[in-house]
């Protein structure tokens, strides 16, 4: 058999597929999931025991981790899962996944969700032409979902077919006679192989051919799936490829659970094994533990068997050891892939929707959350910034972009912790507590409108670039002047934000407001005496007033909250 260029060509065009649809995928989800979504999903992984069960149950019926962890990557990537969360159910999943070969051993079959990808775009079709934004997003859902299985089914075909390989299978089956370093050796084998494939059920297809023919014994065997436990880990990593910092997070906390797994067990290899083959006999089948050549007759059920054992209680072993270090797993992956300023992504710090806390505790969390919320509308301001000076298209659609995804960020925050104080005030709360929740429901309405006048900002300088629009020094004087006042004053509502207390005196604040109005109407005046003057074009002038009153009202909207944050002299 042979694998030229084109072959390798198909097999990159799997892989492209595959991206593309969890990128499809994800965008739709944060579109199409609310606060319904989220609660259900932090509800089903409230911690980590109930993590480990839905990430079980889930593999379990579909039968497939690859799947589960995807799915997974793109619920962190939306925001509907913390990476906490997320390791539960990773946990679970690695259990789930050996189902797959105790349903072949009982049944014979495996369910193969691939065949399902183009019924399913059919049913997405009357939402993708829905004039309701909604059902669209749940039709590209449905799509970028089939998408993914099509672009991992076509991985496995694009794969070389390493049992029609006669001379790369002799090239396997000659480690065997190295001692320990056969089993390290198979080990990679394994990762190799599951890497390739894409598929940890079709390897071990393949491992079972391998032993049924004689080919490797049952130390081999098991060294191989230990290798496919990490090779697996590859299609959390390729999903996470076009995901946020978090959803990378996840993939590696998935490797890194997995090589703790399998470095552990190399330590007992053979003790571990000798367990297995006990079980195994206790079934009431041979022993599995016999030398290369000897397998051959064996049953094919019986090393079924005992890999099925050794897979179950390798997975189950490893999250009973690693269970108690999920908090040090975490930090880990947070140390592995730090956080960059440039990637933006959507969670809540404070606010977990899953579970309510009570009376003073829950307020306290509310206004925590409001504090991040406000700074992520601060950094927001300092994207616009970035896009009036930027001088490249380049560098002007990096930061546009950065505040178009603040912007969605900003809108799901505000139905977040909105959500999060309508339940609060459904539970028995003081008067007292229903008038601050009453207040932090006005705030965080404000800061939302503070994020859509720095959007409609941005959208201002988009149509001066796609006009190709320039102003005058005068022009550009007086809005770096405007948006300079504005950014002082948002910087002082932060230095107060991390004092708790406000910067701004009642006498200073009513002077900064009587100063931007006074701005106001001088750029007011004189924008029209120019237009009289001709001093620039009307096209020009328009966008001229467009972007001054767009910071302006930036600057209204900040006063509201900052008025809103400290109306009682302390903070709310």
């Amino acid at each position: 058999m042979t694998y030229n260029w084109f072959d390798v060509l198909k097999l990159l065009g799997s892989l492209g597929l595959f991206l593309f649809g969890m990128k499809l995928m994800s965008e739709s989800l944060q579109r199409v999931a609310g606060t319904k979504m989220r609660s259900i999903l932090s509800t089903m992984t409230s911690n980590k025991y109930m993590g480990i069960l839905t990430g079980f149950i889930v593999t379990a019926v579909i039968q497939s981790s690859s799947a589960t962890t995807v799915m997974l990557v793109s619920f962190v990537n939306a925001g509907l899962l913390s990476l906490t969360e997320s390791i539960g159910v990773i946990m679970g999943a690695n259990i789930g996944t050996t189902v797959t070969a105790w349903l072949v051993l009982i049944f014979g079959f495996k369910f193969e969700i691939s065949l399902f990808t183009l019924p399913l775009i059919a049913v997405a079709l009357p939402f993708l032409f829905s004039k309701v934004k909604k059902r669209n997003s749940i039709g590209e859902m449905i799509v970028g979902f089939s998408i993914i299985f099509m672009g991992l089914q076509l991985l496995k075909d694009s794969a070389p077919n390493i049992e029609n390989s006669p001379h790369l299978v002799e090239y396997i089956t000659g480690f065997s006679s190295y001692g320990f370093g056969s089993v390290l050796i198979y080990l990679l084998i394994g990762t190799f192989l599951t890497v390739v494939v894409q598929s940890s059920s079709a390897v071990m297809a393949l491992t079972l051919v391998f032993c049924h023919n004689g080919w490797i014994n049952y130390e081999m065997a098991a060294a191989m799936i230990l290798g496919m436990n990490i090779g697996t880990t590859i299609t959390a990593n390729l999903a996470a490829l076009v995901a946020n910092v978090s959803a990378k997070r996840a993939a590696v906390a998935h490797t890194i659970f997995n090589v703790i797994g399998v470095a552990s067990i190399l330590i007992f290899y053979y003790p571990f094994l000798r367990i297995i083959g006990s079980m195994t006999q206790l079934f009431g089948y041979d022993s599995p533990i016999i030398s290369l050549g000897q397998a051959a007759g064996r049953s094919r059920e019986s090393m079924l068997l005992a890999m099925s054992l050794y897979h179950t209680v390798f997975n189950i072993l490893n999250t009973l050891l690693v269970i108690g270090f999920v908090p040090f797993l975490e930090m880990s992956v947070k140390y592995i892939i730090p956080y960059n300023e440039d990637d933006e992504e959507f969670t809540l710090k404070y606010i977990n929707t899953g579970l309510l806390s009570t009376g003073e505790i829950a307020l306290v969390q509310a206004r925590n959350e409001m504090i991040v919320y406000m700074e992520r509308v601060i950094k927001m301001f300092a994207y616009a910034r970035e896009l009036f000076d930027a001088k490249t298209n380049n560098k002007f659609n990096k930061y546009y972009l950065k505040i178009k995804k603040c912007e969605d960020i900003s809108d799901r925050m505000e139905l977040e912790i909105a959500s999060y104080l309508t339940r609060i005030s459904e539970e028995s709360v003081s008067t007292e507590g229903s008038e601050k929740i009453s207040s932090m429901l006005n705030l965080v309405s404000n800061i939302e409108s503070l994020a859509d006048s720095i959007n409609n900002l941005s959208n201002t300088l988009q149509r001066k670039s796609d006009s190709k629009i320039t102003f005058n020094k005068d022009i550009e004087k007086n809005i770096i002047r405007l948006l300079s006042f504005v950014d002082e004053l948002l910087q002082t509502f932060k230095s107060g934000l991390e004092k708790k207390e406000a910067n701004l005196s009642a006498g200073d604040f009513k002077k900064s407001r009587k100063q931007l109005a006074a701005i106001e109407k001088s750029l007011k005046q004189e924008h029209f005496k120019s237009l009289h003057k001709g001093k620039y074009k009307t096209s020009a002038g328009i966008i001229y007033s467009d972007a001054y009153t767009d910071v302006i009202n930036i600057g209204k909207q900040t006063f509201n909250v900052i008025d809103l944050f400290f109306s009682d002299g302390r903070g709310m």
